[in-house]
């Protein structure tokens, strides 16, 4: 599928200013077993990703922060995506949404609605945007960073 067809462009971008105005799994966990923040230096982007994760599992997470519609609904997206995942296929699943936006390739089957942020890989200021919550999602869990 080419993004450069109109009615797909218009359909990514409902999804993303959807996950935008009502971010799936917005606020805080009472007890996370992992937690991490990031900041965007260049546009001020803020991410705060709090884990319950047991047997290697994601079993909630919550997130809060501000920022631009590309930085908050990828990460709503991510969060919504990672729960009920096993730390190795979360960490799959980084890698999939990495060579996405950096290599441009097409999406692959597991990115579900993340496949909407494909577009940001032609405009690669905005690429750390969408990658701000990943980035805090790899520190929290203690992920190794992915040769993509």
């Amino acid at each position: 599928m080419s993004i450069a067809e109109p009615q797909f462009e218009e359909l990514f971008r409902e999804v993303i200013l959807d996950h935008y105005r009502r971010p799936r799994n917005a606020g805080e966990l009472a007890a996370p077993t992992h937690q991490a923040e990031g900041v965007n230096p260049v546009c001020g982007d803020e991410v705060t990703l709090h884990l319950e994760v047991v047997d290697d599992e994601v079993t909630d997470v919550a997130f809060s922060g501000q920022g631009c519609s590309i930085s908050q609904s990828s990460t709503s997206m991510m969060t919504a995506q990672i729960r009920g995942m096993k730390i190795d296929q979360v960490n799959e699943l980084i890698g999939h949404f990495e060579a996405q936006l950096m290599h441009g390739g097409d999406p692959h089957p597991a990115l579900g609605d993340l496949e909407s942020l494909q577009g940001v890989a032609k405009f690669p200021v905005r690429i750390k945007c969408a990658l701000l919550g990943w980035k805090v999602l790899r520190e929290g869990l203690g992920l190794q960073e992915n040769d993509t």
